[in-house]
């Protein structure tokens, strides 16, 4: 190819060229600043030390890009830790130095390879992960379809049986009215006696008819409409369950972080780690009961499900409406005491809401420890959250995206959203735990009892699940368990 000037008025020309005959450039050296043509190239190419300290480029223009807008000089180096180019006084002297610096050859060569591997992973992941959304969508789509099918008909079927057994009902009762009035009438108008007494038996018989007919709305009482009800209410239960269905399938496919049914709640249970004696549980060990006669509410339990644990957990809390708690994730290992491992949660103390995240690894120094241990209010790092305490209260945990997201819980399919933590990942067993603390609101477990004969009758538990006691006035006896309260509840 020519060296010849160009007539592309973008051309780069060589800077060493005098006069008129001034040539395409080949390179630009940014340590001289200068563009130069296949000539007076020649020179950089050919000595070692041009060659190694003299970063050659592409033909470009020097100008105001080109150079550090805080020293003015020449970028010559790559940061990669902030993804910038930086003159010689940024790499050693400024915010750079301590970073990874490359020369501009370098950089490129490094940066083109990682995009290449990039570009590469990105493929699979577009192959795989596409295959996957389509039947993702394909699958939602069809249960869609199926479940709005399925409602249509049963809205249908319901509105067909009651409409038709309605409409039957009243034309008959109508046809009795009509043919009582048309019998009347037919006898009002007979002049002949004798006709007439034959006709009034007839008549006599439609009118009691007439009268017997029920005019309220609906169906007139009977077998008939006893048997209806049941079919309207056998037929209402299914379509109640197409409506939810259909409406689950809905949420889930705009919102399936949300409303993905991935972990059926009722195999869910918990697992006590730590708890008072004023506390107990169900025999399905899904509901936490509390005996305010027994002193302070305080323990802790595990979230566990009986079958396998997949990468998305969801589970559903029904809280205290007074009282402290915690719900979240902690280490397995830490779970007696959650606040000396990784922990990531939604705390409610003193009925306000906040965000805990503690990134503490096994090991933690006790300094570490003691930040991380109850202190004043104030001087918590938490952030505090000007919100309603929910009863209930939705945690999705998505495993793969480390992403624990909290939903106060206001319907069967209504949910608003509290927060969302982002956990770090590592090496921790990190599984779903409830921590509970409830202030006695008793002060003494001296309680008072009311006998039918009017006399005021006082005992102590004693710390157990049974009382007995005697009325000093009439003898009756009193005994029986204490009554406990749902605390916590798998719902």
């Amino acid at each position: 190819m020519s060296d010849a000037v160009q007539k592309d008025p973008s051309s780069i020309l060589c800077d060493m060229c005098a006069g008129e005959e001034r040539k395409v450039a080949r390179k630009t050296c940014m340590k001289c600043e200068i563009s130069m043509c296949v000539q007076h190239l020649e020179a950089h190419l050919t000595t070692p030390v041009l060659l190694q300290t003299h970063p050659l480029t592409e033909p470009m223009a020097i100008d105001s890009n080109t150079k550090c807008p805080q020293h003015g000089k020449l970028l010559e180096y790559y940061c990669l830790d902030d993804q910038t180019c930086v003159c010689v006084s940024c790499a050693i002297e400024d915010q750079h130095r301590l970073h990874n610096m490359k020369t501009f050859s370098t950089a490129h060569k490094e940066l083109l390879e990682k995009l290449k591997a990039e570009q590469k992973d990105l493929q699979v992941k577009t192959e795989d992960d596409n295959m996957s959304l389509e039947k993702w969508e394909k699958s939602e789509r069809e249960k869609l379809a199926r479940s709005s099918v399925r409602l249509i008909e049963a809205v249908t079927n319901l509105r067909d049986v009651s409409l038709t057994s309605v409409q039957s009902s009243v034309s008959a009762r109508m046809v009795s009215i009509r043919t009582s009035r048309s019998s009347m009438q037919a006898a009002q108008n007979e002049k002949d006696t004798f006709r007439f007494l034959q006709m009034y038996s007839q008549v006599n018989q439609d009118v009691e008819k007439a009268k017997a007919v029920d005019l309220r709305k609906g169906l007139e009482p009977g077998l008939q409409r006893d048997k209806l009800v049941l079919e309207i209410r056998q037929n209402g239960e299914k379509m109640v369950n197409q409506a939810s269905n259909f409406l689950v399938s809905s949420l889930t496919l705009v919102d399936p972080e949300s409303h993905l049914d991935v972990n059926d709640s009722s195999d869910l249970i918990f697992e006590p780690q730590t708890f008072n004696f004023s506390m107990s549980m169900s025999k399905d060990k899904r509901r936490i009961f509390y005996n305010t006669w027994l002193g302070q509410c305080s323990g802790i339990f595990l979230i566990q499900s009986t079958k396998s644990v997949p990468n998305h957990q969801r589970w559903i809390l029904s809280l205290p409406s007074e009282g402290d708690w915690m719900i979240g994730l902690c280490d397995k290992k830490s779970a007696n005491n959650p606040m000396n491992g990784p922990v990531y949660g939604l705390v409610c103390e003193d009925n306000h809401l906040s965000c805990v995240k503690n990134h503490a690894h096994p090991g933690t120094s006790e300094i570490q420890l003691k930040k991380l241990s109850p202190v004043p209010r104030s001087e918590k790092k938490k952030k505090v959250m000007d919100i309603p305490q929910p009863e209930m209260v939705e945690v999705f945990w998505d495993v793969k995206a480390s992403r624990l997201s909290f939903f106060s819980r206001t319907g069967q399919y209504q949910s608003e959203k509290i927060v969302i933590i982002e956990a770090t990942p590592n090496k921790c067993e990190l599984v779903p735990f409830v921590r509970l603390g409830k202030e006695n609101t008793q002060s003494s477990s001296m309680q008072e009892w009311k006998c039918s004969c009017g006399c005021s009758i006082s005992f102590r538990s004693l710390f157990n699940r049974s009382y007995q006691a005697s009325c000093p006035n009439c003898g009756k006896i009193f005994s029986g368990q204490f009554i406990t309260e749902i605390v916590c509840e798998l719902c």
